[in-house]
């Protein structure tokens, strides 16, 4: 069962693996919900993790990215009760580059690389290629360019950041004379069949101490203060349990198979990957139609780590736990990038200047009997 706040019986940690400022939007945001999940377990917050401190008792991480194997062993991580997040043998395994196979069996790929995966995992995603260099990429995009336009996006960024749309091979090559050469043959690209007027589904599941929740849900898209379209949040309908609890909904025939998708994908890599852990397991399925008026769903990508749902997900964790009778929420998640003020009620997780991005105001919402809170 959850322990009770006050409790304190271990320390929750965060991991910081990515460069980013101290009073950054990520950096507060993922320290704010931490702190959080601290009282939920009923631990104590306890800042970066200091590998030269004996801690008391038992600790939570809370890292901001999907960990290795090797660095998780060495942090005495075990199970799904030891992170917010997800562990995985290879690097390439926490990117989008597992959707989809090679162009050719002797293409580059990096090392543990599964030749079989990709096939596998046909029927649960859109037509596409993963590429380690340019040559492999450009071949993937013009076969796909038959078909239709193709969506090029670097393999191991997140919330929509450096894709791109090309309808052409010139455009198709202006674009690759733009990319980080160095970057792809580390990362890897994927090169897929674009959607157009896709609508993108959020499913996922999510343990943290004893309790597990699950949900489906939509995502919204925004326009950053560079004119992109990116990331701007998700509306999620969550329910106690897991992914077969959450099958067990009354949703509409797009969201089933939404959710049919996903459960297929996850247990498809799991199989191929037995070292897989995750606590927090993220899909992000498109719905839309191909160039000839097909509808097409498919997952895009997966998230074993704490992502832009993961305040939704925290929130409807607490509306669990203040009214053990309630079985299914409504959570969103906003990201704002205006001076636009949140709702009334709602938990503000960053709100002001972040020198990457500039003004972003962050929030979560819960509904309760229709209003928000």
């Amino acid at each position: 069962m959850l322990l009770m706040i006050g409790e304190a019986r271990g320390h929750v940690v965060l991991i910081s693996e990515k460069w980013s400022e101290p009073d950054g939007h990520e950096r507060m945001t993922r320290t704010e919900l931490a702190q959080r999940l601290a009282r939920i377990i009923g631990y104590e917050f306890s800042g970066e993790h200091d590998a030269s401190r004996r801690y008391g008792g038992h600790v939570y991480f809370v890292p901001d990215g999907t960990l290795l194997r090797e660095h998780s062993n060495a942090l005495g991580i075990v199970g799904e009760c030891d992170v917010f997040g997800g562990v995985v043998p290879f690097p390439f395994v926490a990117t989008k580059a597992i959707t989809h196979p090679l162009v050719a069996p002797a293409a580059k790929a990096p090392a543990g690389w599964s030749h079989g995966l990709g096939a596998r995992l046909a029927d649960a995603t859109l037509p596409g290629y993963s590429a380690f260099g340019v040559d492999d990429a450009r071949t993937a995009a013009a076969r796909l360019l038959q078909h239709g336009s193709v969506r090029v996006k670097p393999a191991n960024v997140a919330g929509g950041i450096g894709q791109a749309v090309v309808r052409s091979v010139d455009e198709l090559d202006d674009l690759f004379s733009r990319l980080d050469a160095i970057a792809l043959d580390e990362h890897g690209v994927v090169v897929e069949q674009n959607l157009e007027k896709p609508r993108t589904y959020s499913v996922g599941t999510l343990r943290v101490a004893d309790m597990r929740i699950s949900y489906h849900g939509t995502q919204r898209l925004t326009v950053n203060h560079h004119g992109h379209e990116v990331y701007g949040g998700s509306d999620l309908v969550v329910t106690r349990g897991a992914f077969g609890d959450l099958l067990r909904l009354d949703v509409a025939a797009p969201v089933r198979a939404a959710i049919e998708k996903a459960v297929a994908y996850d247990a498809i890599v799991a199989r191929e990957f037995p070292g897989l852990l995750a606590s927090r397991r993220n899909y992000d399925v498109a719905e839309g139609h191909d160039r000839e008026g097909r509808l097409r769903c498919g997952v895009l990508e997966q998230s074993w780590r704490l992502g832009g749902a993961s305040a939704a997900e925290i929130a409807a964790i607490e509306a669990f736990m203040d009214d053990p009778d309630r079985h299914v929420v409504r959570a969103s998640t906003r990201e704002v990038y205006s001076a636009e003020a949140p709702p009334p009620g709602a938990k503000i997780h960053f709100r002001g200047y972040d020198a990457s991005v500039g003004f972003l105001t962050k929030y979560s919402t819960i509904e309760r009997n229709g209003h928000q809170s």
